[in-house]
This record gives structure tokens, C-alpha cells and sequence, in this order.
């Protein structure tokens, strides 16, 4: 498979190319994932996905972020392919099953259980997950959740002012991380968390599942919020669900922007 179309699609605005190399199978590289990610000279995105057939369910999605790395899992993304595929879809990810069901205007998503063990987010060494010992300047005491792959989420009295840009890159590449991590700041106001995420691999996003799921997560443990919590990013808002030792459930709209083809060996 050397020609063949794509999907435009994002979910409050964290965009993604989706290909669908179920019937002719497409490998491609890491240099090619990130050219075609490239927002100058190739398609542009925040995420390139792939969609694999899978033994264990309806469909294994590929995850490549904006730089070529590959990712564990991608809330957002996650939402738009089970819009894009219709009705219920399990979609295979390598950071476990996910369970889209579309919706009017976009899906509702079942992301599994989160993780809190230091070793399953991971970290470098064993400490409370829930009200970390570390800090980073202001940053302090974070949480850290897996949900399908690792955050740190910082709560805060106004995430708006937090200088993300920079402080962002510093803590997810920090040695604590041994597969990097996701970064999350959020305030909350009226039991409504106000976010915004510094996305490994990616950098600042106008929305990101994920980071959505894990934050949520983190306030309900916490006993900031109740379930179900609105989430406000950027690009707009989710609804999360979730109660203790129960899956994750996230709800929100999703957009389909274009279709296109295009030849992709001339990617490198």
C-alpha cells in the first residue's frame, strides 16, 4: 500500500490523520509518521493513527504523536475512530481495549480502568501517587494516574497563569519519568476543572482525553469533585465518569474535517 486516503478529523480541536490500512496493510516508519505530521510540509496534526486489523477486537489503533514517537493510547483520538467506524466499536490499543459508542455528535468512550501503582504509571522509585513528595518551582504535590499511559496532574489556583511552555518540556522528560509523561495543570471553579496539558511528544494541545481522564480521576480520588465532572480544555469541554474501582468514561463531540489521498513514500 503505497497510494491511499485519509481522514481528517479532531475532537476539540486536537487533530488527528486517521488511515485505514485494514484491507491493505501500511507500515510506516517513525521519520515518515513525523513528515507527514509536519504542519508546513505534510498533512498536519497533533496525532497520525493507524488503524490495524486485531484478533481481540474490531480494530488495533496505531498511535504516532507530531515528533514520530509512538504512544500507548489517545483519548480524543479514540472518540473520532469510533465516530468515523459507527455504532460500537472495541478498538485494540497497546495501552488495552477501549470501547467507543458514537453518538450525535461524537462518542462516548470506555478507557478502562485507571492504574496508580508507582510502578504502572511507571516511575523511577516507589512513593504515594495520590500526593506526590515533589515539585517542580511553583508546581508541587502532584498526582499521577495511568490511563493507558502516564500523567502528572497538578492542581492549582488558576491553571491559566501556569507557564506550561516552558515548565511543561522540563517535567516530562525529568529522570522521575521513565517513559516520559504527560503533564496536567487544572484549577477547579463550581466543580468544574479548568485544564490545560503539555502532551509528551506533542507539546501544548487544545484538548487531550486523556489528560482529561486522568485529572478527573485524580480530583474524584482526591475529594475535590463528584462524578460525573465536566472538564474544560481549551478547545472545549468533556464529561467524565468514574467511581472507584470502575472503568472510565468520557463523553464529548468530535468534528470530520476533510478526506484526502496521498502517496505515502513520498513522506520522508
Amino acid at each position: 500500500m503505497t497510494t491511499g486516503r485519509f481522514h481528517k478529523m479532531h475532537g476539540l480541536g486536537n487533530d488527528f490523520v486517521i488511515i485505514d490500512a485494514r484491507a491493505k496493510e501500511l507500515e510506516l516508519s517513525r521519520t515518515q509518521a513525523a513528515a507527514i505530521a509536519d504542519r508546513r510540509s505534510g498533512i498536519g496534526c497533533d496525532q497520525l493513527i493507524v488503524l490495524h486489523p486485531s484478533e481481540n477486537a474490531d480494530l488495533k489503533m496505531q498511535i504516532f504523536n507530531a515528533d514520530g514517537s509512538e504512544v500507548e493510547a489517545c483519548g480524543n483520538a479514540s472518540r473520532c475512530v469510533a465516530k468515523l467506524i459507527g455504532d460500537t466499536t472495541r478498538i485494540e490499543t497497546d495501552g488495552g481495549t477501549i470501547i467507543g459508542n458514537e453518538t450525535a455528535d461524537g462518542a462516548i468512550v470506555d478507557m478502562g480502568e485507571p492504574r496508580f501503582e508507582w510502578q504502572s504509571i511507571p516511575l523511577a522509585y516507589a512513593m504515594d501517587t495520590l500526593d506526590m513528595p515533589v515539585g517542580w518551582e511553583d508546581l508541587k504535590n502532584p498526582a499521577a494516574v495511568n490511563v493507558g499511559n502516564p500523567h502528572i496532574i497538578f492542581f492549582t489556583d488558576n491553571s491559566a497563569v501556569v507557564e506550561l511552555d516552558r515548565l511543561g518540556p522540563m517535567i516530562e522528560v525529568d529522570p522521575l519519568f521513565p517513559e516520559k509523561v504527560n503533564v496536567n495543570v487544572a484549577n477547579i471553579e463550581d466543580g468544574v476543572i479548568h485544564l490545560r496539558v503539555w502532551e509528551r511528544g506533542v507539546g501544548l494541545t487544545q484538548a487531550c482525553g486523556t489528560g482529561a481522564c486522568a485529572t478527573a480521576v485524580a480530583a474524584i480520588k482526591r475529594g475535590l469533585v463528584n462524578s460525573p465532572v465536566q472538564v474544560k480544555l481549551p478547545g472545549g469541554s468533556l464529561v467524565i465518569s468514574w467511581e472507584d474501582g470502575e472503568n472510565i468514561e468520557m463523553q464529548g463531540p468530535t468534528t470530520y474535517v476533510y478526506a484526502g489521498e496521498a502517496d505515502w513514500a513520498q513522506f520522508e
